[in-house]
């Protein structure tokens, strides 16, 4: 394969940023083709942590070019501030003319619509991704080009009339916006050397035929058509999705990794059918220290893997093969369990309802398998796991018709295990 997607495959956190930068090794291009600065991807390097909530994974290697795709939407601010921390000279970037930008007024007034939700709260980034997507839709957005180009100003002016209109229904402070064209002016004229037809430039790397990875936010329970609506992105991290927000053509993929942990976790609200309610098993899994979101000081909630999220990833998304991340935090359990349908009103399905509510309402069939005690961080092929372990990610394809390809048993680089070449 050449041209490859990397998603998630339920509601994000499952380890993209680390596959990601795994493959790039290999890769001509990276290109993030969806969401914002949201909560981001952590790629651990030599013990050394990089956070990246709008750069691309492959950012890391030297000689791979990294694109902000048209699917995007782009906090001008935070882009600047992750590329000075990143301190590379020489990096290699281009950001779509197309993207939309994520301005002082989005994140404003999506603070304002959480707070007026009270108990119906959705518990966003507050990073006001969805306020930009929504504009976009409304066709009041402000595109990168125009952001960067001679009559940025002016733009922002129109649009800001637009927005005080919404602050006073609001009841939040208006908008000043010669103060804002001030501050985002600098932004703008530090970015504008980095923004071109990102989909021109795409197709005529496939078309040479070079690799290049396709790299997702979120996950595809988090799709805003096929994800668990309204606890959803503004956007669809799915490999469906690619053609679009990258403006190439569907035929021009090969192929679709979903990467899922050996067990399920899920930050934000939201229904989370095989949630663990074990006190112990939870403590088990906050002692790794893994799902600890440093952003909000907050532990993730864990679950047992469940493969009818990843069946419905693979119906809707497209997925061809399967990458398994952190299964060394399973070390230490006596049994381990995966659902394999649900129960509804005393009948087992084995799909996503789509009302909310009803979701709600599922619980989980379980097959439970003996777990293993050894610690398996230092392992570096498949047949090295313990066999409670083989069978473990055996039944894991088995149950989701997908092989799994790369599994991961720690954050570092050489802790991920490649059981098939990809590229």
């Amino acid at each position: 394969m050449k041209t490859i997607v990397i998603i998630g495959t339920a509601w994000g956190d499952e380890g993209k940023g680390k596959i990601t930068d795994f493959l790039a090794a290999k890769a001509d291009v990276v290109a993030r083709f969806q969401g914002g600065n949201n909560a981001g991807h952590t790629v651990i390097i030599d013990g050394k942590s990089y956070l990246f909530e709008l750069l691309p994974s492959g950012v890391l290697h030297p000689k791979t070019v990294n694109l902000l795709t048209q699917g995007m939407v782009i906090d001008p601010q935070g882009l600047v501030k992750e590329i000075d921390k990143l301190e590379n000279k020489n990096l290699k970037l281009y950001i779509s003319n197309r993207a939309h930008v994520v301005m002082p007024y989005h994140r404003a007034i999506e603070s304002a619509n959480e707070s007026k939700k009270g108990s119906d709260k959705l518990l966003t980034t507050k990073k006001g991704i969805g306020p930009t997507y929504s504009d976009k839709a409304k066709r009041i957005g402000l595109r990168m080009e125009s952001f960067v180009g001679p009559n940025f100003k002016t733009e922002l002016k129109k649009i800001i009339e637009l927005k005080n209109s919404e602050a006073r229904q609001l009841k939040i402070a208006e908008f000043d916006a010669d103060k804002i064209y001030q501050e985002y002016q600098e932004y703008a004229k530090k970015l504008k050397k980095y923004v071109i037809d990102t989909s021109s430039y795409l197709n005529e790397v496939i078309k040479s035929g070079k690799k290049v990875l396709f790299e997702g936010a979120q996950g595809v329970m988090l799709c805003v058509e096929n994800g668990t609506y309204p606890f959803v992105t503004s956007s669809s991290p799915t490999a469906a999705a690619v053609p679009l927000y990258a403006g190439i053509a569907p035929w021009f993929l090969d192929g679709a990794i979903g990467v899922a942990k050996a067990y399920t976790s899920r930050e934000g609200a939201g229904p989370m059918p095989t949630l663990i309610d074990n006190p112990k098993i939870i403590e088990h899994f906050h002692q790794t220290k893994v799902e600890y979101e440093p952003r909000t000081k907050t532990y993730r909630r864990v679950g047992w893997f469940d493969s009818v999220i990843i069946k419905h990833a693979k119906r809707v998304s497209g997925l061809s093969h399967l990458a398994v991340t952190v299964l060394d935090v399973l070390s230490g359990l006596d049994e381990i369990k995966i659902a394999t349908s649900y129960q509804l009103n005393g009948e087992n399905i084995d799909f996503i309802p789509a009302d909310i509510k009803t979701y709600q309402k599922v619980t989980a069939n379980y097959l439970t398998l003996p777990g293993w005690k050894e610690d398996i961080s230092k392992v570096r092929t498949f047949d090295e796991l313990p066999l409670n372990a083989q069978n473990y990610l055996r039944k894991i394809e088995e149950l989701s018709g997908l092989e799994i390809v790369v599994f991961s048993v720690g954050p570092q680089r050489d802790q991920t295990i490649v059981l098939k070449e990809i590229f």
